[in-house]
């Protein structure tokens, strides 16, 4: 029962050549690091990464994306990632973009076992009509679009009146990878405030869930309510070693001057 192996490295030794992988993460927040540093040493390519985003263009998933061990990405948000844009827009990446909401119902669903479900966003845009292009040509021109998805008129469950609905399909991956605040070596999890994120639902949605965690505690330290996910999802576990945390956008605001004081001289010291 004890999940706790000896690194990163041994934990994703097993991930093969085109292996379709969840990666918790929002921008830089709550990315298992150690993990996705493993993997590019690692060297395995052919990816499919299903996360909100890619990190930035030397940061989180960023850096298997510039290693080219990433081949398509299903995702919510493509900014901050230079690299990103560049190969996407040559043709050496395919994108399949998903609103935010469907994508974590999608990958709500397929943890839960659920195929499909009708939701109402996108309807009547490219995302239920198709067009959006899924990868280019190297000379710009769009050489894979979306297909159009099935819709139906379903009465509205909170007021009842028809409204339009578009099929949406679960998702489901080999690996997952997230980063825990807490574990225990039965791999409970506890993640800390935002950087829970898309994390949990993935634990669910995939056949073998990794997890690196800042802190591991023995069974029964961990208090049963505070645990987000339960152990049986958790399959490897590994202790962090790096624990860096980045701002993909450092907005600093100058210092205000208050009118009264603007100009004045500074008063004495109190005696």
């Amino acid at each position: 029962m004890n999940k706790l192996v000896a690194s990163a490295a041994a934990a994703i030794a097993d991930i093969p050549d085109g292996a379709t992988l969840m990666v918790g993460g929002f921008g830089l927040c709550g990315n298992p690091e150690n993990l996705i540093a493993a993997l590019a040493a690692k060297g395995t390519r052919g990816l499919t990464l299903i996360s909100n985003n890619c990190g930035t263009t030397d940061k989180g998933l960023g850096v298997l994306l510039a290693a080219g061990q990433v081949v398509k990405m299903v995702s919510s948000y493509v900014g901050e990632n230079k690299e990103f844009e560049r190969r996407y827009l040559t043709g050496e990446l395919e994108v399949e973009l998903n609103p935010q909401g469907t994508l974590a119902e999608r990958i709500r669903a397929g943890g839960a076992g659920i195929p499909a479900f009708y939701t109402a966003t996108g309807v009547g845009t490219a995302v239920s009509d198709g067009g959006l292009p899924l990868k280019y040509r190297p000379d710009g021109s769009v050489a894979v679009s979306s297909p159009k998805k099935e819709t139906r008129s379903l009465p509205d469950p909170r007021t009842g009146k028809e409204r339009s609905y578009v099929l949406e399909t679960g998702l489901f991956a080999d690996f997952c990878l997230v980063r825990a605040f807490k574990a225990d070596t039965l791999g409970n999890l506890v993640f800390r405030k935002t950087a829970r994120n898309f994390s949990p639902m993935m634990c669910a949605a995939a056949r073998v869930t990794i997890v690196e965690a800042e802190h591991i505690v023995q069974p029964g330290a961990l208090d049963g309510d505070v645990i987000h996910v339960p152990g049986i999802y958790t399959k490897r576990l590994v202790q962090v070693t790096s624990k860096a945390n980045w701002i993909e956008q450092r907005t600093v605001r100058p210092p205000v001057t208050s009118p009264v004081t603007q100009g004045s001289k500074p008063h004495a010291p109190h005696a």
